[in-house]
């Protein structure tokens, strides 16, 4: 007698080492790249590198701060995190769209496997963000005449946002399986971003990236913005709905959990310490470097003429010593030969919030520069020279309101190789006629327009011609309470035709 025995049938699947890792990880790569080449996203990076491509080198002129170009890096990638959340969102509601959402009950892999997938494909966005970050930064940092420090900090802003905008989509595709609720939640975060964004120091942090309304550059060590803590906030805030996600699609492991309380460890931490304000350590030292700069400050001499700046500015003692030699190449009698100490000076006790206009300097012969230079920085500091040459000192040269103020004006822009245009940009109105506030360091200069046209007259002889003219007649042209007539007389030009009255 045979005995029949029977085999059970070998399973058609297999156990292999670290099957679901690869699989996540298979899965993650294909959702990374359909992400990645998603319209919304293709276009959000193309006007991301478009914008930063254009504004390359318009911001700071030559000399940019990198203490500031870091916080540029910040606000464009919002545009991408919006896109990215609509794309993340979208493609996790895919099979529900499609009706396929019963066909993955028969794969190995669970449906948290799959959310997990999904999170890793907004970390792949946030690291493309991350290279883009770095490309602007860098060629901001590479360029010559850069100067000061950024902050890694800062740098984080822009790809956290990113991720944090992707994980808040694909925890809302969990929670609400409608493709209506992403849109609703751009509406949401551009509504928390106009509230939140007001002027009270501890609600604006909450925000993705903080924005200062100010173009004032301060020292480094002066800034007083929480960077590490703030990103350390945006990563645990980013990392939340991520882990949520996960755990709403079924995934509650123990790591998973423990993700979570970790995540909003961070927030929290991140999120006190951010607000906690200036320390009175910083609010010493920016009372000191705006009260007293020279206590922080080192000096260089040249061509006689001292040069004195915060240490990550004394590079530029160079350029400021070639505007003075300029500006004193045009005039004459003592002035020509006159030495001058530039200081370097900020108003650093309000931080990046506050943008006062600084005091003109009682000091004999004594010269304000600011921290940023290039573009319109240099006719006015220009202007602030010849004004100190001319008037002996800062504030009663911010005095001048007669005939004097076309050699000023003339030493400020006539070394210039085109002085109509310096002209119009230390202007405040970007004019070239008629009257207007002239722009410096300090407190401004007015302009009538008969002073502007007698200017102009000048401005149109040959340089050399023109020099001689103001050079001959220079102590003359100086003299205290010359009207604008009769310095027109004194240089041979046209008598003005404007009116000369001052405000």
């Amino acid at each position: 007698m045979t005995t029949l025995v029977e085999k059970p049938a070998a399973s058609g699947t297999r156990d292999e080492p670290g099957g679901p890792f690869k699989a996540v990880l298979a899965l993650a790569l294909f959702e990374s790249r359909r992400l990645l080449t998603r319209i919304p996203v293709l276009l959000a990076f193309t006007v991301y590198l478009g914008w930063t491509v254009w504004r390359s080198g318009k911001a700071w002129g030559d000399y940019p701060a990198l203490q500031d170009a870091d916080r540029a890096t910040q606000g464009a990638p919002m545009l991408v995190g919006l896109a990215v959340l609509l794309s993340v969102n979208q493609a996790a509601l895919r099979s529900r769209r499609h009706g396929t959402e019963r066909h993955f009950a028969v794969l190995l892999l669970p449906h948290w496997c799959r959310t997990v997938a999904h999170a890793l494909s907004a970390v792949a966005a946030a690291l493309v963000t991350a290279v883009c970050v770095a490309g602007q930064f860098g060629s901001e940092a590479l360029r010559p005449g850069a100067i000061g420090q950024g902050s890694v900090g800062e740098l984080l802003v822009g790809p956290l946002t990113v991720l944090l905008f992707g994980l808040a989509g694909l925890l809302m595709a969990g929670l609400v399986r409608s493709p209506l609720m992403a849109p609703l939640l751009v509406v949401l975060f551009l509504f928390l971003f106009m509230f939140l964004s007001g002027p009270d120091y501890g609600s604006r942090w909450l925000l993705p990236a903080v924005e200062e309304p100010t173009s004032n550059t301060l020292p480094s060590d002066l800034m007083g913005r929480p960077a590490a803590w703030h990103a350390l906030y945006l990563a645990g805030l980013a990392l939340f709905p991520g882990l949520l996600a996960v755990l709403v699609a079924g995934g509650r492991k123990p790591a998973v959990l423990a993700g979570i309380a970790g995540a909003l460890a961070m927030t929290l931490v991140g999120g006190v310490a951010q607000s906690a304000g200036d320390s009175p350590e910083l609010v010493k030292a920016r009372e000191r470097a705006t009260v007293h700069p020279e206590q922080v400050q080192s000096c260089v001499r040249r061509d006689g003429s001292t040069y004195c700046a915060f240490p990550e500015w004394g590079p530029r003692a160079g350029d400021w010593a070639a505007v003075v030699d300029r500006v004193r190449s045009l005039a004459g009698g003592s002035a020509h030969g006159q030495d001058v100490v530039v200081r370097q000076r900020v108003e650093a006790r309000y931080g990046l919030s506050g943008d006062a206009a600084l005091e003109p300097l009682k000091r004999p012969h004594e010269v304000t520069v600011g921290t940023r230079w290039g573009g319109n920085r240099v006719p006015e500091f220009s202007a602030a020279v010849a004004g100190v040459l001319i008037a002996g000192d800062e504030e009663a040269a911010t005095s001048i309101c007669d005939g004097r103020i076309v050699p000023l004006m003339w030493l400020a822009v006539g070394w210039e190789s085109a002085p109509l245009d310096a002209l119009r940009r230390v202007r405040l109105d970007d004019s070239i006629t008629g009257s207007a506030m002239v722009l410096q360091p300090t407190n401004g200069l007015y302009m009538t327009e008969a002073q502007t046209e007698v200017l102009r007259a000048l401005l149109d002889l040959p340089r050399d011609e023109a020099a001689t003219r103001v050079k001959d007649r220079w102590d003359d042209l100086t003299a205290p309470k010359i009207t604008t007539a009769r310095a027109a007389e004194l240089l041979d030009l046209p008598a003005p035709e404007g009116e000369d009255k001052c405000l």
